[in-house]
Protein backbone atom coordinates (compact mmCIF):
# COMPACT_ATOMS: atom_id res chain seq x y z
CA UNK A 1 0.00 0.00 0.00
CA UNK A 2 1.43 3.26 -0.74
CA UNK A 3 1.70 5.80 2.21
CA UNK A 4 -1.06 8.26 0.90
CA UNK A 5 -3.44 5.11 0.81
CA UNK A 6 -2.21 3.98 4.40
CA UNK A 7 -2.46 7.77 5.78
CA UNK A 8 -6.17 7.71 3.42
CA UNK A 9 -7.81 4.21 4.94
CA UNK A 10 -6.08 5.61 8.91
CA UNK A 11 -7.98 8.84 8.44
CA UNK A 12 -11.00 6.67 7.32
CA UNK A 13 -11.25 4.19 10.06
CA UNK A 14 -10.29 6.51 12.73
CA UNK A 15 -13.29 8.56 12.07
CA UNK A 16 -15.43 5.89 13.16
CA UNK A 17 -13.90 4.98 16.07
CA UNK A 18 -16.25 8.06 18.36
CA UNK A 19 -19.31 6.69 16.38
CA UNK A 20 -18.72 3.04 17.24
CA UNK A 21 -17.78 4.16 20.93
CA UNK A 22 -21.32 6.00 21.31
CA UNK A 23 -22.99 3.16 23.31
CA UNK A 24 -20.79 3.72 26.49
CA UNK A 25 -22.56 6.92 27.25
CA UNK A 26 -24.15 7.08 30.04
CA UNK A 27 -26.73 9.04 29.25
CA UNK A 28 -27.73 8.19 25.35
CA UNK A 29 -29.20 10.70 23.73
CA UNK A 30 -29.87 11.85 19.75
CA UNK A 31 -28.09 15.12 20.72
CA UNK A 32 -25.80 17.30 19.15
CA UNK A 33 -23.03 14.89 20.55
CA UNK A 34 -24.37 11.82 18.77
CA UNK A 35 -24.91 13.93 15.19
CA UNK A 36 -21.64 15.43 15.28
CA UNK A 37 -20.37 11.72 15.65
CA UNK A 38 -22.58 10.60 12.96
CA UNK A 39 -21.18 12.62 10.63
CA UNK A 40 -17.51 12.29 11.43
CA UNK A 41 -18.28 8.27 10.91
CA UNK A 42 -19.52 9.24 7.69
CA UNK A 43 -17.22 11.77 6.47
CA UNK A 44 -14.58 9.91 6.68
CA UNK A 45 -15.21 6.98 4.71
CA UNK A 46 -17.16 9.34 2.37
CA UNK A 47 -13.62 11.54 1.69
CA UNK A 48 -11.57 8.01 0.88
CA UNK A 49 -14.69 7.76 -1.72
CA UNK A 50 -14.37 10.42 -3.01
CA UNK A 51 -10.68 10.63 -3.21
CA UNK A 52 -10.15 7.05 -4.29
CA UNK A 53 -12.67 6.98 -7.15
CA UNK A 54 -11.76 10.28 -8.28
CA UNK A 55 -9.50 8.79 -11.34
CA UNK A 56 -11.63 5.46 -12.21
CA UNK A 57 -13.85 3.60 -10.73
CA UNK A 58 -12.95 0.96 -8.34
CA UNK A 59 -13.92 -2.60 -8.17
CA UNK A 60 -12.08 -4.20 -5.61
CA UNK A 61 -12.76 -5.65 -2.24
CA UNK A 62 -11.72 -2.47 -0.34
CA UNK A 63 -13.52 -0.12 -2.25
CA UNK A 64 -16.46 -1.87 -2.03
CA UNK A 65 -16.73 -2.25 1.84
CA UNK A 66 -15.56 1.66 2.27
CA UNK A 67 -18.82 2.37 -0.30
CA UNK A 68 -21.11 0.78 1.22
CA UNK A 69 -19.92 2.14 5.27
CA UNK A 70 -20.57 5.42 3.51
CA UNK A 71 -24.10 4.64 2.55
CA UNK A 72 -25.19 2.71 5.08
CA UNK A 73 -24.86 5.64 7.63
CA UNK A 74 -25.68 8.04 5.02
CA UNK A 75 -28.67 6.04 5.16
CA UNK A 76 -28.79 5.68 8.75
CA UNK A 77 -28.23 10.00 9.34
CA UNK A 78 -31.78 9.81 7.11
CA UNK A 79 -33.57 7.53 9.26
CA UNK A 80 -32.98 8.69 12.21
CA UNK A 81 -33.38 12.41 11.62
CA UNK A 82 -37.22 11.21 10.48
CA UNK A 83 -37.73 8.04 13.33
CA UNK A 84 -37.78 8.47 16.92
CA UNK A 85 -36.36 5.48 17.80
CA UNK A 86 -34.18 4.42 14.54
CA UNK A 87 -30.86 6.18 16.46
CA UNK A 88 -31.33 4.19 19.49
CA UNK A 89 -29.76 1.47 16.87
CA UNK A 90 -26.02 2.99 16.63
CA UNK A 91 -24.86 1.18 19.76
CA UNK A 92 -24.96 -1.92 17.59
CA UNK A 93 -25.03 -0.35 14.09
CA UNK A 94 -21.76 1.59 14.61
CA UNK A 95 -19.44 -0.45 16.03
CA UNK A 96 -20.61 -3.07 13.09
CA UNK A 97 -19.46 0.02 10.75
CA UNK A 98 -16.56 0.24 12.39
CA UNK A 99 -15.28 -3.76 12.03
CA UNK A 100 -16.36 -3.27 8.54
CA UNK A 101 -14.02 -0.51 7.83
CA UNK A 102 -11.08 -2.04 9.95
CA UNK A 103 -11.34 -5.46 7.27
CA UNK A 104 -11.54 -2.70 4.28
CA UNK A 105 -8.41 -1.17 5.76
CA UNK A 106 -6.59 -4.87 5.94
CA UNK A 107 -7.27 -5.38 2.38
CA UNK A 108 -6.90 -2.32 1.67
CA UNK A 109 -3.31 -3.58 0.71
CA UNK A 110 -4.25 -5.90 -2.06
CA UNK A 111 -4.19 -4.87 -5.81
CA UNK A 112 -7.39 -3.33 -6.96
CA UNK A 113 -9.19 -5.00 -9.50
CA UNK A 114 -9.50 -3.85 -13.00
CA UNK A 115 -11.18 0.04 -12.72
CA UNK A 116 -14.11 0.32 -14.94
CA UNK A 117 -13.34 2.27 -18.50
CA UNK A 118 -15.86 5.12 -19.18
CA UNK A 119 -17.88 3.89 -21.33
CA UNK A 120 -18.95 1.17 -18.84
CA UNK A 121 -19.36 3.51 -15.79
CA UNK A 122 -22.41 5.44 -16.32
CA UNK A 123 -24.74 2.50 -16.85
CA UNK A 124 -23.16 0.14 -14.63
CA UNK A 125 -22.47 2.88 -11.74
CA UNK A 126 -26.13 3.37 -11.64
CA UNK A 127 -26.51 -0.39 -11.12
CA UNK A 128 -24.00 -0.81 -8.85
CA UNK A 129 -25.14 2.59 -6.72
CA UNK A 130 -29.06 0.74 -6.86
CA UNK A 131 -27.46 -2.39 -5.32
CA UNK A 132 -25.65 -0.23 -2.77
CA UNK A 133 -28.65 1.50 -1.41
CA UNK A 134 -30.18 -1.63 -1.15
CA UNK A 135 -27.15 -3.31 0.74
CA UNK A 136 -27.37 -0.25 2.90
CA UNK A 137 -30.75 -0.74 3.45
CA UNK A 138 -30.64 -4.03 4.54
CA UNK A 139 -28.02 -3.71 6.66
CA UNK A 140 -29.86 -1.27 8.87
CA UNK A 141 -32.68 -3.95 8.90
CA UNK A 142 -30.43 -6.67 10.21
CA UNK A 143 -29.05 -4.39 12.57
CA UNK A 144 -33.09 -3.78 14.13
CA UNK A 145 -33.75 -7.29 14.01
CA UNK A 146 -30.97 -8.18 16.08
CA UNK A 147 -31.84 -5.10 18.19
CA UNK A 148 -35.16 -6.68 18.59
CA UNK A 149 -33.73 -10.29 19.47
CA UNK A 150 -31.82 -8.87 22.50
CA UNK A 151 -34.63 -7.12 23.36
CA UNK A 152 -36.25 -10.29 23.68
CA UNK A 153 -33.69 -12.31 25.05
CA UNK A 154 -33.25 -9.89 27.99
CA UNK A 155 -37.17 -9.47 28.81
CA UNK A 156 -37.64 -13.63 28.70
CA UNK A 157 -34.39 -14.04 31.09
CA UNK A 158 -35.77 -10.95 33.03
CA UNK A 159 -32.03 -9.59 32.79
CA UNK A 160 -32.20 -5.95 31.06
CA UNK A 161 -28.81 -5.02 30.36
CA UNK A 162 -27.42 -1.36 29.76
CA UNK A 163 -27.20 -2.67 26.28
CA UNK A 164 -30.74 -3.48 26.06
CA UNK A 165 -31.92 -0.35 27.72
CA UNK A 166 -30.68 2.02 24.94
CA UNK A 167 -31.60 -0.04 21.79
CA UNK A 168 -35.07 0.48 20.96
CA UNK A 169 -38.26 -1.37 21.87
CA UNK A 170 -39.34 -4.81 20.38
CA UNK A 171 -42.43 -3.06 18.76
CA UNK A 172 -40.23 -0.40 17.71
CA UNK A 173 -37.83 -2.70 16.06
CA UNK A 174 -40.62 -4.91 14.37
CA UNK A 175 -41.67 -1.62 12.66
CA UNK A 176 -38.75 -0.12 11.79
CA UNK A 177 -37.66 -3.49 10.53
CA UNK A 178 -40.91 -4.15 8.70
CA UNK A 179 -40.43 -0.66 7.37
CA UNK A 180 -37.68 -0.74 5.28
CA UNK A 181 -37.81 -3.88 4.39
CA UNK A 182 -40.62 -3.33 1.97
CA UNK A 183 -38.41 -0.23 1.14
CA UNK A 184 -35.43 -2.35 0.38
CA UNK A 185 -37.78 -4.95 -1.63
CA UNK A 186 -38.75 -1.88 -3.83
CA UNK A 187 -34.84 -0.81 -4.35
CA UNK A 188 -33.96 -4.79 -4.85
CA UNK A 189 -36.37 -4.54 -7.60
CA UNK A 190 -34.98 -1.66 -9.30
CA UNK A 191 -31.60 -3.20 -9.17
CA UNK A 192 -32.83 -6.76 -10.81
CA UNK A 193 -34.24 -5.02 -13.23
CA UNK A 194 -31.59 -2.75 -14.42
CA UNK A 195 -29.04 -5.57 -14.15
CA UNK A 196 -31.33 -7.17 -16.59
CA UNK A 197 -31.40 -4.38 -19.05
CA UNK A 198 -27.41 -4.00 -18.25
CA UNK A 199 -27.05 -7.93 -18.77
CA UNK A 200 -29.30 -7.78 -21.96
CA UNK A 201 -27.67 -4.68 -23.91
CA UNK A 202 -24.05 -6.21 -23.06
CA UNK A 203 -24.52 -9.87 -24.22
CA UNK A 204 -28.32 -9.76 -25.42
CA UNK A 205 -29.24 -12.37 -22.35
CA UNK A 206 -31.62 -10.96 -19.82
CA UNK A 207 -30.37 -13.32 -17.09
CA UNK A 208 -26.84 -14.19 -16.62
CA UNK A 209 -27.33 -16.99 -13.63
CA UNK A 210 -24.07 -16.19 -12.05
CA UNK A 211 -23.36 -16.27 -7.83
CA UNK A 212 -24.27 -12.72 -7.35
CA UNK A 213 -27.17 -13.02 -9.44
CA UNK A 214 -28.68 -15.73 -7.73
CA UNK A 215 -28.08 -14.66 -4.74
CA UNK A 216 -29.74 -11.50 -5.00
CA UNK A 217 -32.97 -13.27 -6.72
CA UNK A 218 -32.79 -15.36 -3.31
CA UNK A 219 -32.63 -12.38 -1.22
CA UNK A 220 -35.87 -10.81 -3.03
CA UNK A 221 -37.88 -14.02 -2.93
CA UNK A 222 -36.71 -14.25 1.21
CA UNK A 223 -37.79 -10.74 1.34
CA UNK A 224 -40.94 -11.27 0.10
CA UNK A 225 -41.79 -14.24 2.12
CA UNK A 226 -41.14 -12.53 5.09
CA UNK A 227 -43.52 -9.41 4.32
CA UNK A 228 -46.25 -12.00 3.08
CA UNK A 229 -46.01 -13.76 5.93
CA UNK A 230 -46.28 -10.48 8.04
CA UNK A 231 -49.51 -9.38 5.93
CA UNK A 232 -51.07 -12.08 6.60
CA UNK A 233 -50.29 -13.67 9.95
CA UNK A 234 -48.67 -11.26 11.70
CA UNK A 235 -45.49 -12.98 11.85
CA UNK A 236 -42.68 -10.67 13.94
CA UNK A 237 -40.42 -10.40 16.66
CA UNK A 238 -37.59 -13.35 16.72
CA UNK A 239 -38.80 -15.23 13.50
CA UNK A 240 -39.19 -12.54 11.66
CA UNK A 241 -35.62 -11.04 12.66
CA UNK A 242 -33.66 -14.23 11.35
CA UNK A 243 -35.79 -14.27 8.14
CA UNK A 244 -34.06 -10.38 8.05
CA UNK A 245 -30.94 -11.90 8.83
CA UNK A 246 -30.77 -14.37 6.74
CA UNK A 247 -31.49 -12.06 3.46
CA UNK A 248 -28.92 -10.03 5.06
CA UNK A 249 -26.43 -13.01 4.97
CA UNK A 250 -27.59 -13.53 1.65
CA UNK A 251 -26.69 -9.86 0.47
CA UNK A 252 -23.72 -10.16 2.01
CA UNK A 253 -22.40 -12.90 0.28
CA UNK A 254 -23.57 -12.11 -2.99
CA UNK A 255 -21.55 -8.24 -2.52
CA UNK A 256 -18.99 -8.42 -0.58
CA UNK A 257 -18.44 -11.79 0.02
CA UNK A 258 -18.28 -12.89 -4.32
CA UNK A 259 -15.87 -9.77 -4.06
CA UNK A 260 -13.43 -11.73 -1.52
CA UNK A 261 -13.25 -14.67 -3.75
CA UNK A 262 -13.16 -13.35 -6.98
CA UNK A 263 -10.37 -10.38 -5.88
CA UNK A 264 -8.49 -11.93 -2.61
CA UNK A 265 -9.29 -15.80 -2.67
CA UNK A 266 -8.77 -16.72 -6.51
CA UNK A 267 -6.01 -13.99 -7.44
Amino acid sequence: MESSGLVLNLMALSALVPAAAIGLRKEPARDVVFWLFLAAAFIGPFLWVVTEFAAAWRTDLSAALWISIAATLAVYGFIAAMDREAWRLAPLLTPLMFIVGLLAFVWSGHPAARPLSPEQTTWIGIHIAVSVATYAVVTIVAVAGFAGILQERALKAKKPTAMTHALPSIAASDEMMMRLLAIAEAILAIGLISGMALNLKETGNVLSLDHKTVLAITAFAVIAALLVAHRLSGLRGRKAARWALSAYLILTLGYPGVKFVTDVMLS
